[in-house]
């Protein structure tokens, strides 16, 4: 019994895929047809639409233009949406711009009032007046005094000299009236001056020079005088030291005024001029401002700190200031007239500077600008803004933000 159900389904399966097969080949569009059946006629696909001459495209760049539709201009952030983000505009305006420049400096000798005192003989320091670094000397005061056989000597000629000189002007005898002794007086008189001369170049002064003359006796020493009053900064001599003729002896230096020496940074320079007062201060002397003026400003750049010196003379009559203080220097710039807007409206892209131009009715145009000098808080605008136009001061990285999320701002 079970043989013949199997046998009667076997049956039944195939009388149902022979139906089947009969059915796909009797189809015209079958993979397989029958001999002599040709396909049915297929189905035109639709015509595609013609654009009317009116819609097609006239050029190249309307149909880009179609094709890539124009990014919009602006950003709408409504007046509540303003609000809580804490949107300010500011109308660009141009006002008088000043600028103050901070540096540090540093004091200096006044190089103009340094002195050097040295010797034009050879000889022995006999006394030494002036025996440690630092004293005060005036103008004139004795720093030492040099036993030199040969200034001996050159005055022992200049009065031999002077005593013939003088013998050889006296009124001649009458009768004599030879070109002989009228040529040994004007020789006797030469050599006296030359021997003066020589006397001089040995720094002798009038004084010392009439007392010899007076007194027909040579000088022992050579009295060295400061040429100026200050301090002694460095002394290179020592009682009964022999010394020699351009060695050097002191060196002094008149506090009077003295020099600040301020450094300036690379990017200031083209602000600086000689001229330009300056606010100066000191850490050790509080409640005490010094006012000068640029002097000097150095041509060369100091490579590794990319500053320049600019130099100011300081009055110091009392001494309170002193070499090697450091100083406090505020430089104030009148910069003139400038259209400017606040720092925080300027965007700085690092490719390019950005204004928001508020349009009104909570439009926002991102605009490019150029800009110059900044100071005060305020950013110099050299071109693409107009005075009076208002620009957002205020959130303004949170709108650009938003109009590059929107497409409307792209680098």
């Amino acid at each position: 019994m079970n043989t013949k159900n199997s046998m009667l389904m076997v049956v039944l399966f195939l009388f149902i895929a022979g139906v089947l097969f009969l059915g796909l080949t009797n189809r015209g569009g079958g993979v397989f047809r029958e001999k002599g059946q040709e396909p049915a006629a297929q189905a035109a696909p639709p015509e595609a639409p013609v654009l009317s001459q009116a819609a097609e495209p006239d050029s190249e760049g309307m149909q880009s233009a179609a094709a890539f539709p124009e990014e919009p201009s602006t950003i709408e952030i409504p007046e509540e949406g303003q609000r809580l983000i804490g949107v300010k505009t500011t109308a660009a305006a141009v006002k008088s711009l000043d600028r103050t420049i901070r540096t540090v400096g540093r004091v200096e000798y006044d190089e103009r009032r340094i002195a050097t005192v040295n010797t034009k003989i050879a000889g022995w320091i006999e006394h030494l007046r002036v025996n440690y670094t630092g004293r005060y000397v005036k103008k004139g005061e004795v720093l030492a005094e040099i036993y030199s056989p040969e200034l001996v000597a050159g005055q022992q000629e200049y009065l031999n000299i002077l005593k013939w000189s003088r013998s050889g002007a006296e009124p001649a005898e009458a009768g004599d009236s030879s070109d002989l002794s009228r040529m040994l007086a004007q020789d006797a008189e030469a050599m006296r001056k030359a021997a003066l001369q020589r006397l001089r170049f040995f720094d002798l002064t009038a004084a010392q020079i009439r007392t010899i003359e007076e007194t027909g006796v040579p000088l022992r020493t050579l009295a060295v005088f400061s040429p100026v009053s200050g301090y002694v900064v460095q002394k290179s001599v020592v009682q009964g030291m022999k010394v020699q003729p351009g060695e050097k002896l002191f060196d002094l230096v008149d506090t009077a005024t003295v020099w600040l020496v301020a450094d300036i940074y690379e990017h200031e320079l083209a602000q600086i001029k000689t001229g330009q007062q300056a606010e100066i201060t000191v850490a050790s002397l509080p409640g005490r401002t010094f006012a000068a003026a640029i002097e000097y400003v150095s041509p060369i750049l100091a490579g590794e700190t990319r500053t320049a010196k600019v130099r100011f003379t300081l009055h110091n009559q009392d001494g309170a200031l002193k070499p090697q203080m450091f100083a406090n220097v505020a430089l104030k710039i009148d910069l003139g007239t400038r259209l400017v807007v606040p720092d925080g409206a300027v965007i700085n892209t690092g490719v390019r500077q950005l204004v928001y131009v508020d349009k009104g009715e909570g439009y926002f145009e991102p605009r490019e600008v150029s800009v110059g000098v900044k100071a005060e808080g305020m950013s110099e605008i050299l071109s693409g803004l107009q005075a009076g136009e208002k620009v957002a001061s205020a959130a303004t990285f949170l709108i650009d933000s938003e109009a590059r999320l929107k497409g409307v701002v792209k680098e």
